[in-house]
């Protein structure tokens, strides 16, 4: 099942794995150069990776982690808090430790709104076997450069697995559904400029789709920020 966020004719956007529906007006993405990324070869599926427990051990309460994401776009850093999601932080920290991610695409583009990746099926459909689920804030928003978790349509509000997603547009008029790992700290104008690549022609009249060319999370590098 795809974790997609989908985009109702009213214009309500609804996150959910696979495909998160595009929509929410223009970003600053829409004005940065595309730029170059390096050539590299598609991500290859990863059975092995889709079939793990899920991790047993917390975070420190208060902790703040570093992670960074090398691409062939780039990289950035996602700053994770423990406090916001615990479980689904414990997840990604402990995914991104043990190299689960790297390797990954970044499967999904939607211009203005978000970029997607994380899934070791490379398509949107797969996960890590496991899933996580913590109670977003009634208040939460989804604003430019938060990170959160994908999930499916019909799971459960702040269900996670491996897929997760970064915001480019402003604010998204979002549900609080979605578990919030943290933001971007560095290297935003990667994450817009990943946004920025063409993505498959038969994908481009929806303005959502998997980017036209590779992008592949190369490396994710986790250190304790505090």
């Amino acid at each position: 099942m795809r974790h997609r966020i989908a985009v109702p004719a009213a214009g309500f956007l609804a996150i959910s794995l696979v495909t998160i529906g595009c929509g929410g007006g223009q970003s600053k993405s829409a004005s940065v150069d595309s730029g170059k990324c390096a050539t590299v070869a598609a991500a290859a599926a990863q059975p092995g990776r889709q079939n793990l427990t899920a991790p047993t051990s917390k975070l420190p309460a208060g902790s703040v982690w570093n992670v960074e994401v090398k691409t062939n776009c780039g990289d950035f850093t996602i700053q994770v808090s423990s406090d916001s999601a615990p479980k689904a932080a414990a997840s990604f920290v402990s995914l991104a430790k043990s190299g689960f991610y790297d390797g990954l695409p970044i499967h999904r583009i939607a211009p203005g709104f978000v970029i997607q990746g994380g899934d070791p099926a490379t398509d949107g459909t797969g996960g890590p076997g496991y899933k996580t689920v913590d109670t977003p804030a009634a208040s939460q928003q989804y604003v430019r450069g938060l990170v959160a978790m994908a999930k499916a349509g019909n799971e459960p509000v702040g269900t996670a697995g491996s897929q997760f997603f970064v915001v480019t547009g402003e604010v998204l008029q979002l549900p609080a559904d979605y578990a919030v790992l943290g933001k971007v700290i560095s290297g935003m104008d990667v994450v817009d400029r990943i946004s920025a690549q063409p993505i498959e022609a038969a994908a481009a009249a929806g303005r959502d789709g998997p980017p036209a060319s590779p992008i592949v999370m190369s490396k994710l590098t986790v250190g304790q920020a505090g």
